[in-house]
């Protein structure tokens, strides 16, 4: 799991929200992922301009539109998903989420 946020943010505040958006995700993902499609799997956190939180799975075999709402509603904030090829049998699954 690439760890970036912690060294990139300053702002007690802000680091404070990622944390608890990190804590968030991490104690619920096996409630939203019963098939494990996102658990286990390579996961990146980045702030973006400082205002945005990608949140990056790599590596994923498939995602159901269950597990996509349930991780946004983990994040509980505004947030969007993006689904990419990766390689014929894999995905990327990108979430952004906004810290404003």
């Amino acid at each position: 799991m690439a760890e970036r946020v912690g060294s990139l943010v300053t702002d007690p505040k802000l680091r404070d929200r990622l944390s608890a958006l990190k804590a968030s995700l991490e104690e619920g993902l096996d409630r939203v992922d019963p098939h494990h499609r996102l658990r286990g799997r390579p996961v990146s956190y980045d702030v973006t301009g400082g205002q945005t939180l990608e949140i990056t799975f790599r590596d994923v075999p498939s995602i159901g539109e269950s597990e996509v709402l349930g991780v946004k509603q983990l994040l509980g904030a505004k947030s969007f998903c993006s689904v990419t090829p990766q390689s014929a049998e894999r995905l990327t699954v990108r979430f952004v989420v906004s810290l404003a």
